[in-house]
């Protein structure tokens, strides 16, 4: 990256954040993510069906994308635990609903398998599918599924195929971009607005777009207060 790389990406941040008027990043909005993140988290319980699912007691986040596309990463940087999902150098290795509880039964993280892992039997990859649908379906206690974007790669023909599912499903979804450190100021500028034109095309698509990158830390602190905001 040029030497202004770093101000020129700060200053998209800031103007994503602290300039948007539609949505209040301040303060006590911020430190109020915190506090809930400060709490103690923990893994609970993997399913592979419907009956093996946690009981439905508390608010849920659910947190989906393309196989590779940071979730476990991301995962343990809103907690602020560098273990407390697996991360792996291999696509596809979420294969189940893994479900982590943050605080004392205030609500639970719900990491889905990552779609579009070639290498995954085409049973494996039904079955995953059936169970997300029916977990989005019928989980009363899901409040929003958090799409995670590459911010490299745009919206490829696989996160259209989650985003027209969702919308049939009638789940609130929001875009989360990732990797953000890893293109320049103006690709990720551009790559905003494509995301935006396309959220406000798709009915249960959230107009806010989160732009995060779990090595440096972008973004981790407004996506924990929005989180807090929701539950």
């Amino acid at each position: 990256m040029a030497n202004n790389e770093p101000n020129e990406q700060a200053k998209i941040i800031e103007t994503n954040y602290l300039k948007n008027l539609d949505f209040d990043f301040s303060g006590e909005v911020i430190r109020k993510g915190k506090i809930l993140f400060s709490k103690p988290v923990k893994f609970i319980a993997a399913s592979n069906n419907m009956k093996s699912l946690p009981e439905e007691n508390i608010p849920e986040v659910a947190i989906a994308g393309r196989s590779n596309v940071g979730k476990s990463s991301l995962i343990n940087s809103i907690t602020g635990r560098k273990f407390i999902a697996r991360t792996s150098q291999n696509p596809g290795r979420t294969q189940q609903l893994n479900f982590f509880e943050v605080g004392e039964k205030i609500f639970r993280l719900v990491d889905f398998p990552g779609f579009g892992y070639a290498k995954a039997s085409k049973a494996s990859i039904q079955s995953w599918n059936r169970l997300i649908k029916s977990y989005i379906k019928y989980r009363f206690t899901l409040k929003r599924v958090l799409l995670l974007i590459d911010s490299r790669r745009g919206i490829t023909i696989l996160d259209k195929d989650a985003m027209n599912t969702f919308n049939k499903l009638a789940v609130s979804y929001q875009v989360i971009l990732t990797k953000v450190d890893k293109i320049k100021a103006k690709e990720l500028q551009f790559i905003i607005e494509k995301v935006k034109d396309e959220c406000n095309v798709n009915p249960a698509a959230h107009p806010f777009v989160h732009l995060t990158s779990s090595v440096k830390g972008i973004g981790i602190d407004f996506l924990r207060a929005d989180i807090a905001r929701l539950i």
